[in-house]
């Protein structure tokens, strides 16, 4: 049975929802913020981030306050297509004949985590671009579907290349955001060795059911923009194409593509997500702004002179987000 919420009623469990995480995750709050907004926008996100910072941890815990079940897939060179999606086995009937019977591998959950997802050899990561676009995997000819609510989510080390291969173009613009986990505070490392070192581990309990989740996206959907706001983020992106007379002088040098379609959909979706959060049901310019980094620095590619000179995509985003003229409603 599917549940309906009001405005006031969303704001309030999105609050307890993060407020359950924090008893045992101690900072990353744009990043709780960012994986939550991802969720209610039906997305899936890449976590970068060095080892050991708790990413493994944070989705963990988000599966437990949801209630929802939870897969890991540790991604290495040798990993097959079939360790991710399942494959055809040969068993017996109730009659004693042979038949082939599909085991379903790990992506048949609600939320998986792909770590280290660029150790896989890129046939490897392809295994999950139907999942992620679809939410169902084909074996054979047989289309399975996968179920709701299903989020991918993707960590992978920024700082150890040897090994690795870089993630397709195609498999990027599969995800809706790139969050980026950063190094705790002092203040946080203390917390973090007072929650953790100590005689009892931090618990968290289910605050959210599957009912409410779905309730919280529809209504994700239902968030408006207004006319002259669209066009604001349609500028945005527009300027991230070299060759477009919205580009700014970094776009202009240093950019070889800019963000398809999807990264203003992304965007506008994470942005609506953003509202909610602070109890509104319609998007700001600045819900845009915040949405702009992390839904586009992945889909912004640098030619050779970009990466030679060591330019940083989002610079090249902020400088988009300073020079684009915000429209009158």
């Amino acid at each position: 049975m599917s549940e309906s919420l009001d405005i006031a009623d969303a704001r309030g469990r999105l609050a307890e929802l993060r407020h359950e995480i924090g008893k045992r995750i101690i900072g990353h709050d744009d990043l709780v913020e960012g994986i939550l907004a991802c969720l209610l926008a039906s997305g899936h996100v890449l976590i970068e981030g060095v080892p050991g910072l708790g990413k493994t941890l944070l989705v963990k815990t988000l599966s437990a306050v949801l209630d929802l079940e939870f897969s890991r897939i540790q991604f290495t060179p040798d990993l097959m297509p079939a360790d991710i999606i399942g494959t055809q086995m040969v068993a017996q009937d109730d009659d004693g004949n042979r038949v082939f019977k599909f085991q379903q591998g790990p992506v048949f959950t609600q939320l998986l985590l792909a770590d280290e997802i660029n150790r896989a050899t890129p046939k490897t990561q392809s295994a999950l671009l139907e999942a992620m676009e679809e939410h169902r995997v084909t074996v054979g000819r047989t289309g399975h579907v996968l179920e709701e609510p299903f989020m991918v989510l993707a960590t992978q080390n920024p700082i150890e290349m040897e090994g690795t291969y870089p993630l397709p173009e195609a498999q990027l613009d599969r995800f809706l955001l790139k969050l980026i986990a950063k190094y705790p505070s002092a203040a946080e490392l203390s917390k973090i060795i007072d929650l953790t070192t100590g005689e009892r581990e931090a618990t968290v309990q289910p605050v959210m059911t599957c009912d409410e989740l779905n309730a919280l996206r529809a209504l994700t959907r239902q968030v408006v923009i207004a006319g002259h706001v669209k066009d604001f983020a349609v500028q945005i992106v527009l300027a991230t194409h070299a060759d477009n007379e919205a580009a700014t002088p970094l776009s202009k040098r240093f950019v070889r593509h800019g963000a398809s379609p999807r990264g203003i959909q992304s965007m506008i979706l994470i942005a609506k997500a953003y509202a909610l959060f602070e109890g509104r049901l319609n998007i700001s310019f600045d819900d845009l702004k915040s949405a702009a980094v992390p839904a586009l620095r992945h889909r912004v590619l640098l030619n050779f002179e970009g990466e030679a000179e060591g330019i940083d995509v989002e610079a090249v985003i902020d400088e988009i987000l300073r020079e684009t003229p915000v429209g009158d409603g």
